[in-house]
């Protein structure tokens, strides 16, 4: 094993298992793809040549002669679990795709059947997003005072709920939560396969629901379309008694008589007449740069540095080098609060929330 390098593993060859192949490629100095499991024999081959990894078939394969500090598990939903369990009952530290289990029943029996010195993280990306991570920062600073509410439109179910919580400091107490389902038309717009053929109309499906965590306030509100669209932005906005973050600007006040209004302003390279090549830099707020991106070298687009910051911080944590980021329990409740907000659309009705048995873990 490289000590200079995060050397991790992989099990899984589907879309999401490409992005951390990407970064792995895009930062050769920082992190080196040891091996992949692929089940599929044939895939594994293709997999093997495009990459120029070595893939193997099966999961004694992928244990035998360890030589990598920590894995990736990108797998579908239904899969997730065993492989969590399994490898943390080898001691393997690991860094699983979101959700860690399909439905209420899989994140109990998951809760149940974890070591209880497990290291099992998950990839929750968007809190690593250059302009998400500066205002998370920004919200945890003290200059907006108590945040007390805040409005998230950016990112679909667990995802969206994973930036309220960050950004509101909410933690696994009970939640009241009273959602709803619109659809309205819209031009049909990119995808993952590409751009559109053809102009088509298609229904967009909104999902908008109100979350009470105590006397702290939330609003999630999403469109299925939102990710890839030309023409639905996103919106954020958090609200503490001493000023608020609309999107990339802050309102704030000095003191009690003087307002000020400032932006978060995105740092890039290779715009204009600069010659450093394209990359981003950081997001500064008046005088301070209060995102900075660690791995500008890479040319990595925001999502790629998000994912980079989690294969980062795992790296640190499986060596014992860094702390817990986005464990099991956070995981595991932003997925519950995301099922609970779906039955309360399917029922029309407010949902009450519990205190579920990983919030002491």
């Amino acid at each position: 094993m490289d000590k200079n390098k995060i050397v991790f593993a992989v099990i899984g060859a589907g879309w999401r298992a490409e992005f951390f192949m990407r970064v792995a490629a895009m930062l050769p100095d920082l992190f080196e793809v040891s091996r992949v499991l692929v089940r599929n024999g044939a895939k594994a081959d293709l997999f093997q040549k495009k990459w120029g990894i070595k893939t193997v078939t099966t999961l004694d394969q992928f244990l035998e002669n360890r030589d990598y500090s920590y894995a990736i598990i990108s797998v579908p939903w239904d899969a997730n679990p065993n492989y969590i369990a399994e490898l943390s009952k080898q001691g393997i530290p690991v860094l699983a795709e979101t959700p860690p289990a399909p439905d209420m029943d899989g994140l109990l029996k998951l809760h149940q059947e974890l070591p209880a010195n497990a290291k099992v993280e998950v990839a929750e990306q968007y809190l690593y997003q250059p302009m998400h991570a500066a205002r998370i920062r920004l919200a945890r600073s003290g200059i907006l005072g108590e945040v007390s509410h805040v409005q998230v439109s950016a990112a679909h179910g667990y995802h969206g709920i994973s930036l309220i919580r960050e950004l509101l400091g909410a933690g696994y107490e009970k939640a009241s939560i009273t959602g709803h389902q619109f659809t309205s038309p819209i031009v049909k717009g990119p995808g993952r396969q590409g751009l559109p053929e053809n102009e088509e109309i298609v229904q967009s499906i909104q999902e908008l629901a109100v979350f009470q965590f105590g006397e702290k306030t939330a609003v999630f509100d999403f469109s299925n379309v939102q990710y890839f669209s030309w023409i639905r932005g996103n919106r954020i906005l958090v609200r503490g008694e001493r000023g608020e973050i609309v999107n990339d600007e802050v309102s704030y006040l000095k003191d009690f008589r003087t307002p000020v209004t400032s932006r978060l302003r995105r740092i890039d390279t290779g715009h204009g007449g600069n010659l450093e090549g394209y990359a981003h830099r950081g997001i500064q707020f008046e005088s301070e740069m209060i995102y900075e991106n660690r791995f500008e070298s890479g040319r990595l687009s925001d999502d790629e540095i998000a994912v980079a910051t989690s294969m980062y911080k795992m790296g640190l944590y499986a060596l014992d080098l860094g702390p817990s980021f986005y464990n099991f329990a956070k995981a595991a409740q932003d997925h519950y609060l995301s099922m609970m907000m779906k039955r309360s659309i399917k029922e029309g009705q407010e949902v009450i929330t519990e205190i579920m048995p990983w919030s002491s873990r």
